[in-house]
């Protein structure tokens, strides 16, 4: 818009807010109450998706193909060396083994492109897995969810957690002059999940942090 046009609509504005008897401040912007509702239904856009679904890789895999986050859209698992945690007891007992039962451990990052879109930790029972899936977690990049893809295996979910929200505590109740919604932090929600083959025989328990890049496509002033 040309600094005519911009002076013109000011000049409408303060005409139109004169007869309504209300001061003239300037024109009304796009809303921070707006902005603030469209990250919210962004974060809860990508919630649903990850909830509905049994494979959170090819989940991001498909978000970051839609939102064009790389080209080409393909989810690496880069694995983060260290110590390995310990199995809480309460995932040992949704997995039904005992403290006997070996289980492996695996922290990777999925990285689309430049993008880390999610860190989990992954703890897996070696015994249940198919001959050379074992090898694969160890010596490749591939992500957890496609190298056990021949179990048939489904989520069930156990905790889904909204770790950071845009909207304040009683915006349904018409909270008014928002201020600009808060920077969006590195971490937005966080999923607990056991995986089950098709026999039903679980595998594997999950716990996954996923990030505010898997909103790099939009340049937000709270991101």
């Amino acid at each position: 818009m040309t600094t005519a046009l911009k002076s013109l609509s000011r000049v409408t504005f303060c005409f139109v807010a004169a007869l309504l008897g209300a001061a003239c401040a300037g024109p009304p912007t796009r809303g921070d109450y707006t902005e603030r509702v469209e990250l919210l239904a962004l974060v809860q856009t990508l919630n649903a998706d990850l909830l509905s679904h049994d494979s959170a890789t090819l989940t991001l895999e498909r978000w970051c193909a839609d939102h064009r986050l790389a080209d080409p859209a393909r989810i690496v698992a880069r694995q983060v060396h260290g110590d390995a945690k310990a199995l809480p007891d309460e995932l040992r007992a949704k997995l039904a083994i005992d403290t006997a039962e070996p289980v492996a451990y695996r922290r990777v990052q999925l990285v689309c492109g430049e993008h880390v879109l999610s860190e989990a930790d992954n703890w897996y029972v070696p015994s249940r897995l198919a001959a050379g899936m074992n090898e694969r977690l160890l010596t490749t990049d591939e992500p957890f969810g496609k190298v056990v893809a021949a179990l048939g295996f489904r989520r069930r979910t156990i905790a889904a957690d909204l770790l950071w929200s845009p909207l304040p505590p009683g915006w349904e109740m018409g909270v008014a002059n928002m201020p600009p919604p808060p920077r969006m932090p590195h971490e937005i929600l966080r999923h607990a999940a056991i995986l089950y083959s098709s026999a039903q025989v679980p595998f594997s328990a999950v716990r996954e942090t996923y990030t505010s890049e898997l909103f790099a496509f939009r340049p937000l002033s709270g991101r």
